[in-house]
């Protein structure tokens, strides 16, 4: 699928001076940007290799099937998802993001912002994203303990949060 075939909403991306990304690179960045903002979509995932990965400090997603969920799962758990600010910070391989993000839990009203360092790593030869990392604060969690509940969260969610079959039932949920 062509970059330019993706519905991205986030195209006004901010870098930091002397920072510039191609094309290709601004519809990654964007499509990531909408993902953190609770607006998924197939055509936006397919931007994702089959077996990429999304980590962050609570879940560690492998493949197509683990990380389809965390997405689509923000608008099941959140009822205002607001960026306060985002900048590229390196166009490289990752490209590296700050992003700091307010949330609100939906039904309790509890809100969390989380400032984040983001890295987004593309295969070389196909261009697909191969793996997100989001460390929150600058950090991923490396303890064993901790692990075992991320790698829980990333089974749990799948079995709760279900992803559009098609196009139409993805735009019929308001994706794009």
């Amino acid at each position: 699928m062509a970059s330019s075939d993706v519905n991205v909403e986030n195209t006004n991306v901010k870098t930091a001076p002397g920072v510039s990304l191609d094309e290709h690179q601004k519809t990654i960045v964007g499509s990531v940007l909408d993902l953190f903002a609770g607006r998924p979509s197939l055509k936006k995932l397919q931007l994702w290799d089959d077996n990429g990965v999304f980590q962050d400090p609570i879940t560690k997603a492998e493949g197509r099937k683990q990380y389809e969920p965390q997405w689509y799962g923000l608008q099941t758990a959140f009822s205002e998802i607001e960026r306060l600010h985002h900048e590229v910070t390196d166009a490289g391989n990752p490209i590296k993001m700050d992003l700091k993000t307010r949330y609100v839990v939906k039904g309790i009203g509890k809100e969390q912002t989380i400032s984040s360092k983001i890295q987004i790593y593309l295969d070389k030869s196909t261009g697909k994203i191969t793996e997100v990392q989001d460390k929150w604060d600058g950090n991923l969690p490396d303890s064993s303990f901790t692990n075992i509940f991320r790698q829980l969260n990333s089974v749990t969610v799948p079995a709760f949060v279900s992803v559009p079959k098609n196009d139409e039932e993805d735009a019929k949920r308001g994706n794009q």
